[in-house]
C-alpha cells in the first residue's frame, strides 16, 4: 500500500470541496483531493445545479418560440423538440465546466486521487491515515473484476483532513428508486424521451425546476405535496404568487397530500395518495422523488474516528468547521444549514482561512435561495411570517415588475420585489424576489444586507434605466412610501 503525506486532504470534489482546496493550496498547503466519481465537481456540477439549468434554459427557450415569438413579430414555424440534441448540449456544458476544475487543480498543484476514502485512525504524531478505495466506483453496474486486477488501495496521511461529500436524494418511505420509474434528480435530467405523464413527489425547489423543465417541454405533470403550500422557506406571498404562475403554465398540484405507496402498472406505475379522510390513485410513466436529501456519511469510517453525528445524522461541527474528532473537519450539506451549492463553498473557503490562522466568517443570514422556474424566486434574510412571529417592528415595501418599462419590453411582467426593513433602524432584513432574473437581482439585497445598509441606502442608488433593477430601488422607496412608478 502506498503513502503520501500532506497538509489537507479534501474528501469530495463538489463545491464545497473542491473550492476548499483551491483555497488551501493558494494558502500554500499541500493538498489532495479523494473523489469516486469519474469527474469533479460534485452532485451540483454532474447532476444538480448545473445540469437543471442547462435544460431550464433550453426548455424555456423551446417554450418561447412556441408560445411567445409570434407576439414579438417572429414568425416561426411549429418548433420541433430534438431532446438527444437537448441532452447534449447539456453533458457538453457539464463536461466543459469539469473539465475546468481539473486545470485549476493543476494550476494550484492540487492532487487529485479518485476512489473511495476512509479515515483510518491517527499515528503518534497526529497525522491522520486516510485510506483509499481505488477500484470503487470503477467497476460498472452489474459486472464482476478479478480480485488481481483491482488497483492497489492508496493510503495517505494528512495534518488535517476535510468532509466534504455531500448529500444524497432520501426515498419516500416503501418507494424506493429503480432508476427507471421511480426516479431521483439524476435520472429526471437524462430521460431519454418526454414523459407522458410525471408525478413529481415534493413542492419544493429540485422538484419545480424538473416539473418545470419536462411541462415546457409537453409532458403532464402532477405536483403531489404534503404541506399545504409549496416552497415552505419562502415568503408566503412570493410562495402564493409562483403558485399561482405555475399552475397557469398547466402543472397540477395536489397539495396537503401524502404518498402511501406504488404498484407497477405495464411500464408505468399507480401512485397512490390520500388527504384527508379520502384517498385517490393516479397512473404516471415517471415519478420523480424530490423530498430531500441526507447527509452522505456512509463508509466514512466517522464512528471509529470518533466523528459525533446528530440526531438528524449530520456531522457536529464547531465555529471553526472541527468535528469532535482533533484534525478532521467537516463543510456543506454534512453540517447543519440549508443544503446549498454557495453556503458549502463559502464555508470552505473560510474552513481552510480558519486553519490558516485567518479570521474568516460566514453570514448564513445573508445566504441566499433560488428557485430556478419561470418566473424566478429569490430571497435572502427574514420572511414576513418570521417578523411577524418574533415581534420584530418592521416595514414592507412593494413593487410589481408590471409598472417596470424593462420587464414590459421582456414581455416578462409577473411577480414582484418585496423589502422588509426594520421598523425603527431602516435596516433591511428580507428582500423578497418573484419575477424576471430574481437570481441575478438578489445579489444587490445580500450586497447591501451584509454591509447593514438600510432601504434608504438602496433608495438613494442610482439604477440604470431601463433596467429590472429598477424594481429594487423602487420597492425600497415603498417602504417609506416614496416610490415614483407604484
Amino acid at each position: 500500500m502506498s503513502e503520501q503525506q500532506f497538509d489537507l486532504v479534501v474528501v469530495g470534489a463538489g463545491p464545497g470541496g473542491y473550492v476548499a482546496a483551491i483555497r488551501a493550496a493558494q494558502l500554500g498547503m499541500k493538498v489532495a483531493v479523494i473523489e469516486r466519481r469519474p469527474s469533479l465537481g460534485g452532485v451540483c456540477l454532474n447532476e444538480g445545479c448545473i445540469p437543471s439549468k442547462a435544460l431550464l434554459d433550453s426548455s424555456e427557450l423551446f417554450m418561447l418560440a412556441r408560445d411567445k415569438f409570434a407576439s414579438h413579430g417572429i414568425g416561426v414555424n411549429s418548433p420541433q423538440l430534438n431532446l438527444a440534441v437537448m441532452m447534449r448540449r447539456k453533458d457538453d456544458l457539464v463536461g466543459k465546466l469539469t473539465d475546468g476544475i481539473a486545470y485549476l487543480f493543476k494550476k494550484n498543484g492540487i492532487q487529485h486521487i479518485r476512489g473511495a476514502a476512509r479515515l483510518a485512525g491517527r499515528d503518534p504524531s497526529g497525522f491522520w491515515g486516510v485510506e483509499i478505495d481505488a477500484g470503487a466506483g470503477t467497476i460498472p453496474a452489474g459486472e464482476q473484476q478479478d480480485p488481481s486486477q483491482r488497483p492497489a488501495p492508496i493510503r495517505l496521511t494528512a495534518q488535517r483532513v476535510l468532509l466534504a461529500t455531500g448529500s444524497e436524494a432520501t426515498t419516500l418511505p416503501g418507494v424506493p428508486f429503480d432508476g427507471q420509474v421511480v426516479v431521483s434528480a439524476r435520472e429526471a435530467l437524462g430521460f431519454d424521451s418526454v414523459p407522458e405523464h410525471l408525478v413529481v413527489a415534493g413542492g419544493g425547489f429540485i422538484g419545480l425546476e424538473l416539473g418545470s423543465v419536462w411541462r415546457r417541454l409537453g409532458a403532464r405533470v402532477t405536483v403531489i405535496e404534503m404541506l399545504p403550500q409549496i416552497l415552505p422557506a419562502m415568503d408566503r406571498q412570493v410562495a402564493d404568487a409562483l403558485y399561482r404562475s405555475l399552475r397557469k403554465q398547466g402543472i397540477e398540484f395536489k397539495l396537503g397530500t401524502r404518498i402511501d405507496g406504488i404498484s407497477r402498472n405495464g411500464a408505468g406505475a399507480l401512485v397512490r395518495f390520500s388527504a384527508g379522510a379520502g384517498s385517490d390513485e393516479v397512473a404516471c410513466d415517471r415519478l420523480l422523488v424530490a423530498v430531500g436529501r441526507r447527509p452522505l456519511t456512509a463508509g466514512l469510517g466517522l464512528e471509529d474516528a470518533g466523528v459525533r453525528l446528530d440526531d438528524k445524522g449530520r456531522i457536529m461541527v464547531d465555529a471553526d468547521y472541527r468535528t469532535t474528532a482533533s484534525g478532521v473537519y467537516a463543510i456543506g450539506d454534512l453540517i447543519p444549514g440549508p443544503m446549498l451549492a454557495h453556503k458549502a463553498s463559502e464555508e470552505g473557503v473560510v474552513c481552510v482561512e480558519r486553519m490558516a490562522g485567518q479570521a474568516s466568517v460566514v453570514e448564513y443570514e445573508f445566504i441566499p435561495g433560488v428557485v430556478y422556474t419561470e418566473p424566478e424566486g429569490a430571497f435572502v434574510g427574514k420572511n414576513e411570517e418570521q417578523l411577524k412571529e418574533s415581534g420584530i417592528p418592521f416595514r414592507s415595501g412593494r413593487f410589481n415588475f408590471a409598472a417596470l418599462g424593462r420587464a414590459r419590453c421582456l414581455d416578462q411582467t409577473e411577480g414582484f420585489v418585496k423589502i422588509l426593513a426594520h421598523g425603527e433602524t431602516d435596516r433591511i432584513l428580507g428582500v423578497h424576489i418573484v419575477g424576471p432574473r430574481a437570481s441575478e437581482l438578489i445579489a444587490e439585497a445580500v450586497a447591501v444586507m451584509s454591509f447593514g445598509g438600510t432601504s434608504r441606502d438602496i433608495a438613494l442608488i442610482c439604477h440604470a434605466h431601463p433596467s429590472l433593477a429598477e424594481a429594487v430601488k423602487e420597492a425600497a422607496l415603498d417602504v417609506h412610501k416614496e416610490a415614483i412608478h407604484a
